[in-house]
């Protein structure tokens, strides 16, 4: 039985402590008048009324009071005491309730966290020199057989070859490590090409793998205090540039075929080719992360390229690369209409980019699959080429349909917005010229910006009209008041209220109530000028 000392060490101690009271306060003074009904009725004779006059006296009535109300407290905190030890017998008797078990476990059962690594349990070594591929490939293992885990890289420079990731895996790279990837393409391993493009981007046949590659996988993240992973691709582009390597260069980090993916507060660095490439993936979240390399002479390195994916959020990230900085793709040609998988609600919000080279959000070209249910908006795009490109060809057959751009900025950008339906780069011969895309339903609202010396080029053709294109609120400052710098070709759409610079004679005007102004009769004229 546990011993009582100065302080109240429970509650049980504190009622069995208060009734102790209770009880020495009423044997000093005697017993309390009328303790219980036999006393109550045996006072009526003559001695015990006498007597009890004799007593009264001796204690003043507020005296009385206490004492009673004392009384009561301890029997009150006894009664609490009682059905609380109760309550805990109870409590102890019964069956230990369930750990709440994730998605997938037993109810009632216990479930062990999943395992935390560190990647210098198996080996690894962060000095930038030490190739360490045979680590991390052992501490994917590990993760992979216990079914889930998380890798923590720790600061160092951590040199090796590209190595897989395995479903239920979290890659975390802790602040100041830098995972860099080898530059000798030797130890690239070789990959088929992808299904919905014929073969290797720039080369037929096999391509090289990504630094970091999964496929088939489901929950997985890659996330840190903003690690870094460094691809260190200026080999790469110097080989290509002189047409020293026989295969297409591998991304940075290409996930395929996979869902629920996270990727967060990390940095990419200066990747061979695409950066981060989702392929054919499901429930895909990019954000705190900044995308980084040479705005010139970096080419090909595409920031973000979600290609045939569906329900992608792309927020809060910072993008300066050597290409766009997001491009949505759905396969190339005869081979991205075979394959079928179209990107869809896609949405990019809360992004600063700057791209000298391409723009800073594109969709296609290679969009054979589809692209549909885009949302574009809080994007602030600085010091680029392009803005906001939409652009096909014929040949690549499917659609682009129900795109917003919505509260988007440039600054210092050549060509603000952009449609291209002639962007005419194929993968061979085998396509069909007469396989033409749909493309539709667009519109632009509440685009500002200064220092654009080009802010709207929409160039659809006979065979590949642009329909139902709308403006609302966009003013743009320009560079040159010379010339025509609202361009459009073959367009049928619709101005709503306030729009400079002026817009082409293509389209219909509204004013603010959605009322028309005039009807345009001359959608199907050109004012395309290449010449600024």
């Amino acid at each position: 039985m546990m011993e009582v000392g100065v302080g109240v060490s429970s509650p049980r101690a504190a009622a069995a402590s208060s009734a102790a009271a209770a009880a020495a306060a009423a044997a000093a003074v005697g017993p309390p008048v009328l303790s219980s009904p036999r006393a109550a009725l045996s006072n009526r004779g003559g001695a015990h009324q006498f007597h009890h006059r004799r007593w009264a006296p001796a204690i003043s009535p507020s005296y009385r009071a206490y004492l009673v109300a004392l009384w009561l407290v301890g029997f009150v905190l006894v009664f609490l005491w009682q059905n609380t030890s109760m309550g805990r017998v109870r409590l102890y008797n019964s069956p230990p309730m369930p750990k709440r078990a994730p998605s997938g476990a037993v109810m009632g059962q216990w479930v062990a966290s999943p395992p935390v690594y560190d990647l210098r349990e198996f080996g690894g070594i962060g000095d930038g020199r030490t190739l360490n591929t045979a680590a991390f490939e052992a501490a994917v293992a590990a993760i992979s057989e216990r079914g889930g885990g998380r890798l923590t890289v720790p600061a160092g420079r951590w040199l090796t070859a590209p190595f897989n990731l395995t479903s239920g895996m979290t890659l975390f790279l802790a602040s100041g490590a830098e995972i860099l990837g080898i530059q000798d393409e030797r130890y690239w391993p070789l990959m088929p090409p992808l299904p919905s493009y014929g073969y290797g981007r720039e080369h037929k046949g096999p391509r090289y793998g990504s630094l970091i590659h999964g496929q088939d996988l489901k929950d997985v993240t890659v996330t840190g205090h903003n690690g870094t992973i460094n691809g260190q691709g200026k080999s790469w582009w110097t080989k290509f540039r002189r047409k020293l390597l026989n295969h297409t260069r591998g991304p940075l980090v290409q996930l395929m075929r996979s869902s629920n993916i996270i990727i967060s507060n990390i940095t990419l660095q200066d990747s061979p080719f695409w950066t981060l490439h989702t392929y054919d993936c499901k429930n895909v979240t990019i954000s705190e992360t900044t995308i980084l390399a040479p705005i010139v002479g970096a080419p090909n390195t595409d920031g973000i390229d979600p290609d045939s994916c569906e329900n992608v959020m792309i927020q809060n990230c910072y993008i300066s690369v050597g290409d766009d900085g997001v491009a949505i793709k759905s396969g190339w040609d005869q081979y991205g209409i075979a394959y079928g998988r179209p990107s869809t609600n896609i949405t990019i919000r809360d992004v600063t980019i700057r791209s000298m080279v391409s723009a800073g959000v594109s969709i296609g070209s290679e969009m054979s699959g589809g692209v549909s249910n885009v949302l574009v908006e809080n994007v602030h795009i600085w010091s680029s080429r392009r803005g906001v490109r939409i652009k096909t060809a014929p040949g690549r057959g499917a659609y682009v349909n129900n795109i917003v751009y919505r509260n988007i900025t440039l600054e210092n950008v050549r060509v603000g917005i952009v449609i291209k339906t002639d962007y005419n780069e194929h993968p061979d011969e085998g396509f069909n010229p007469k396989a033409v895309p749909i493309v539709g339903n667009i519109s632009y609202t509440s685009i500002h910006g200064q220092g654009v010396r080009v802010p709207v080029r929409i160039q659809g053709s006979a065979e590949i009209p642009v329909k139902n294109v709308t403006f609302h609120d966009m003013s743009v400052g320009i560079l040159d008041k010379k010339h025509h710098v609202f361009q459009c070709s073959y367009v049928q759409g619709q101005v709503i209220g306030y729009v400079f610079p002026v817009p082409c004679k293509n389209l219909d005007l509204y004013n603010e109530q959605r009322e028309m102004v005039k009807q345009s009769t001359l959608q199907n004229i050109s004012d395309i000028d290449y010449s600024f």
